[in-house]
């Protein structure tokens, strides 16, 4: 699009845009929809200006806001419904406040180990490194890396007991 004609649709759009707004709110009925119809059509507008400018621009955004809006119905109504063999699974819903209580409670946890414990199982669990590399930064052994993850794990799971969930769940597999 030219200078001009970009200058022109946009003193169209400064002039225009709340009553093409109040009919995009009439037809969507919520504030944020509405917006979100009325950009769609201008920006689609914007493209094909050279070409309705001759017209009744006004009428051909209105048109274009009611086909919009149309076209977002149907696609909506096809999109609730889907017909399968079988009943999908119901999850549970997720409780994010078991998830704090979680994290704050292995935080305290670890806060409550000696350094070294909580280094080994931050470089392993949070940072993911292997044994060979834990060795390295903590300049001890492998074998005293593993022996030191297995003793903070054994710690940490005393001081905060709401992390043997995992492991209750694997022994009950077995």
């Amino acid at each position: 699009m030219n200078a001009d004609l970009e200058r022109e649709f946009s003193d169209f759009v400064e002039a225009r845009t709340h009553a093409l707004f109040r009919t995009a709110l009439a037809l969507s009925g919520h504030r944020q929809q509405a917006e979100d119809l009325l950009q769609t059509v201008l920006a689609k507008g914007a493209r094909h200006w050279g070409r309705i400018r001759t017209g009744n621009p006004e009428a051909y955004l209105r048109t274009a806001l009611y086909r919009q809006q149309t076209s977002w119905w149907r696609s909506l109504r096809q999109r609730r419904e889907v017909s399968t063999e079988q009943v999908p699974e119901v999850r549970a819903p997720r409780d994010d406040t078991a998830t704090v209580d979680l994290h704050l409670a292995l935080r305290q946890a670890l806060a409550r180990l000696a350094p070294k414990h909580r280094a080994v199982l931050v470089l392993r669990y949070f940072e993911d490194r292997p044994d060979s590399e834990i060795a390295e930064i903590l300049d001890c052994a492998e074998s005293t890396v593993r022996s030191q993850a297995a003793r903070a794990l054994a710690r940490l799971r005393g001081h905060c007991p709401e992390l043997d969930i995992l492991g209750t769940k694997e022994k009950a597999e077995r």
